[in-house]
């Protein structure tokens, strides 16, 4: 495991060369955390990105010698040829991906989209694995693959014996596996399936395809239940308004600990042809990450208040993944408490609402 490759080794004489890899979405959310970390660790990062999320974004690692940021676009096949041609790996996180309220308003062109560029992102690593030097390609999927499991904690396994994902964004993720499953049977394409939990951390903004979605007197940022939240507290919302009863159970995960989770499934041998939930195993309600965000901004100077708006269809009621199998086979664990990430993430907001970012 690691970044240093052995090449040319001779009985007097070793040499090393840097792993390259291919991360595609890298002006997305979590690929911010992703591509820091990968960087930190000694990879060449080639990303790509079309800009169509967020519009172009400045990351803080954008002009150091081991990244090049290229601008194009996923489906097409002939330029992801030639980015995957001197790359060791291939880390496949371009996606439409949005919060709850996106698979309403996109429900055809997120699976429509995103069959695109999971087919022209297979055909690439294909003929990259057989023709060129990728030694495996790592998915990232989604904790919506379990949108109507019964299994609770949900270990990997369970999205083949659940009944299928009712939103369209969950359907499609489900067959990004498939595609993975039949590249490796067809090909025999190694891979790595990636599944994360409720990503929290900076960076994640208003989309440019949002449209105005209202939740009391505050327009929801992007239906991402921590960034929405803190957002309606800091413009001064009381009481608080969420959506369902708060209830809802999720396993909210630093940003900075799923990146090190990808890193660590790209380069730990275990997790060759294997899947992975990558979340912390920690479950918290709505309600209870609305009051310690509302203690977090007013502290005990107002008693919290809140009421409750009308859930969306697609509201998962549970997530609560299964961690054992990556700590065991990876030792890999989610760490950060939420309070921590609040404490990264509240300032964060506050700022971008500040500067009418939100």
């Amino acid at each position: 495991m690691g970044i240093l490759a052995k090449s040319g080794a001779t009985r007097n004489r070793r040499t090393f060369r840097i792993v390259k890899v291919l991360v595609t979405g890298a002006s997305g959310f979590i690929c911010g955390y992703l591509i820091q970390e990968l960087l930190e660790h000694g990879y060449e990062v080639v990303g790509l990105d079309n800009f169509s999320k967020y519009g172009r974004v400045q990351k803080s690692y954008d002009t150091l010698p081991g990244y090049r940021l290229v601008e194009g676009n996923a489906k097409d096949v002939a330029l992801m040829k030639e980015l995957l041609s001197d790359c060791d790996h291939f880390i496949a996180a371009a996606a439409m991906i949005g919060g709850i309220s996106y698979f309403h308003e996109f429900a055809y062109d997120l699976l429509a989209e995103n069959e695109r560029i999971i087919a022209s992102s297979f055909d690439a690593a294909i003929w990259a694995h057989r023709e060129r030097k990728l030694k495996k390609i790592v998915v990232l999927s989604s904790s919506m693959v379990f949108e109507s499991t019964n299994e609770y904690p949900t270990p990997e396994g369970a999205e083949r014996r659940s009944p299928p994902p009712r939103s369209t964004y969950g359907f499609q993720k489900l067959a990004t596996e498939y595609f993975v499953q039949g590249a490796y049977e067809q090909y025999k394409l190694p891979y790595t399936i990636v599944r994360p939990f409720n990503c929290v951390g900076i960076g994640e903004k208003r989309a440019l395809s949002d449209r105005d979605i209202m939740s009391g007197n505050v327009r929801l940022a992007m239906s991402h239940v921590v960034p929405d939240l803190v957002q309606k507290l800091v413009k001064g919302q009381d009481p608080l308004h969420i959506l369902g009863d708060g209830k809802q159970v999720r396993h909210y995960t630093y940003g900075g600990d799923l990146a090190r989770g990808i890193r660590v499934c790209t380069e730990h041998p275990a997790a060759l042809n294997q899947d992975f939930n990558l979340s912390t195993p920690v479950s918290t309600t709505v309600l209870e990450l609305a009051e310690l965000i509302w203690q977090k901004i007013h502290g005990s100077s107002k008693p919290f208040r809140y009421v409750s708006d009308p859930a969306y269809e697609y509201d998962v009621q549970e997530r609560s993944p299964a961690t054992g199998k990556a700590k065991d086979l990876l030792g890999f664990e989610a760490s950060t408490p939420l309070s921590e990430i609040l404490d990264e993430v509240i300032p964060w907001v506050a700022e971008q609402v500040e500067i009418g970012q939100m």
